[in-house]
């Protein structure tokens, strides 16, 4: 049974290597289509890893809530100046705590645009007055030194913690701690600088995200007050907000969406126009998830068009080989050749077709993901499946597509096939 079987695989070498141009371009549809199943796939799963990373980062028992600016038209309007009173209060947030009996903590933070100055730099970012429990529920790690405290939240300390951004820009060379930056009129000492941007914590402002300063929601309130002046092209603008951000940390996954939909009837009742938001990170991640099963099903279906082609491209050339090799066929027959083993024969070389290709495909695979990730930036990820799964694929075809070619030569009669010239 080895010898024979060592046989088979000897003589199908030989039939490949005799017509070797023709077999590397029958194979080339069956590497490509593999190499494009692991490369997509790849793609997909460094994508689907990335929106997942940054869904986590909210927190799947947090619920955000934002207060939203309503349209020019609802502001209150004199000849040169506007009035936009908007977005949550600080009574939103008391509400939602004293009666929602599933919120475990609740997290309010305002922010301020403005210049952010040391020494002879100065930079647009923002100041964001936030808790001191604010870094543990937005899952922010602090990459040196440390948070605020409540003894600074409770005397409006001049203190903050700069983004990893805010931190590298503002300090090249030297180390930020217990330096003091300028805000406006204000000095604040450096306690702390947070590892990466962490959870987005603002409303949607133009700039950088990660060039945030943090200090105590106190100290925000009575340094700047609820009124934001803007002015542009002549006119001026107040914005009146309290809190432009309140991230609600419910007890249990379980309880988020109910919390969330109990959260929203309170809203609705205080807020007599839609100027707030509320986003729930497990929704998000459950969407997430969706998409990427969908964005998969696309790229394999893509990638399964190319191998189909390269399957075609194998029968096609084994119907060929039959053809020219009818002579070889009816001399085995002669010899004493049963059906099976011709169909054995030329399965044989089908499969070890496509399981060349295959392992060409498998090896291109790698490499196409490594390329992208080296020179797009782009996360890509090689999971066991997908290869698995390719290399199976492409040694399916090899059989499923060359079952008839096989069919056809074991059914030839031997003495017609003796006379063929």
């Amino acid at each position: 049974m080895f010898y024979h079987a060592k046989r088979l695989l000897f003589l199908g070498m030989i039939n490949i290597w005799r017509h070797k141009l023709r077999s590397t371009l029958t194979i080339l549809g069956i590497v490509f289509g593999v190499c494009s199943v692991i490369a997509m796939l790849a793609i997909g799963e460094g994508s689907k890893y990335e929106a997942l990373e940054e869904i986590k980062k909210l927190g799947s028992q947090n619920i955000i809530l934002k207060s939203v600016k309503p349209p020019k038209s609802e502001a209150v309007n004199t000849e040169t100046t506007q009035m936009v009173d908007y977005g949550l209060k600080y009574k939103d947030a008391k509400t939602i705590r004293e009666t929602v009996p599933s919120v475990e903590v609740i997290v309010p933070s305002r922010t301020i645009r403005t210049n952010i100055t040391y020494g002879k730099k100065r930079l647009d970012g923002n100041v964001i007055g936030v808790v001191p429990w604010y870094s543990e529920v937005s899952n922010q790690r602090l990459k040196r030194g440390r948070f605020l405290t409540e003894r600074e939240m409770t005397d409006s300390k001049n203190v903050c913690v700069l983004s990893a951004d805010l931190a590298g820009r503002l300090f090249t060379t030297e180390s930020p701690l217990n330096k003091v930056v300028k805000v406006k009129s204000d000095y604040y000492t450096v306690i702390g600088v947070m590892e990466g941007s962490g959870m987005p914590s603002t409303e949607s402002t133009e700039g950088s995200s990660e060039m945030n300063l943090f200090i105590p929601l106190t100290a925000a309130k009575s340094r700047f007050g609820n009124v934001l002046f803007t002015r542009s092209s002549g006119s001026f603008t107040f914005e009146k907000v309290e809190l432009h951000q309140i991230i609600v940390k419910v007890n249990s996954v379980d309880s988020v969406l109910k919390t969330s939909e109990a959260i929203r009837n309170i809203l609705k009742r205080f807020h007599k126009k839609a100027d707030y938001e509320v986003v729930v990170p497990l929704k998000l991640l459950e969407q997430a998830q969706k998409t990427e099963r969908i964005f998969n099903i696309v790229l394999g279906s893509i990638a399964a068009i190319s191998l189909l082609v390269g399957g075609i491209g194998i029968m096609n050339i084994m119907l060929a080989s039959v053809t020219e090799r009818t002579r070889e066929i009816g001399i085995r027959r002669a010899l004493g050749a049963k059906k099976r083993d011709i169909v054995t024969q030329f399965l044989t070389e089908t499969v070890m077709l496509s399981g060349s290709g295959g392992v060409v495909g498998l090896l291109l695979g790698f490499v196409i993901p490594f390329l992208v990730t080296h020179f797009a930036g782009m996360i890509t990820i090689v999971r066991l499946y997908s290869i698995v799964g390719a290399f199976s694929i492409s040694l399916a075809i090899g059989v499923v597509f060359g079952i008839y070619p096989a069919y056809r030569a074991a059914q030839m009669d031997p003495i017609a096939a003796l006379r063929h010239e």
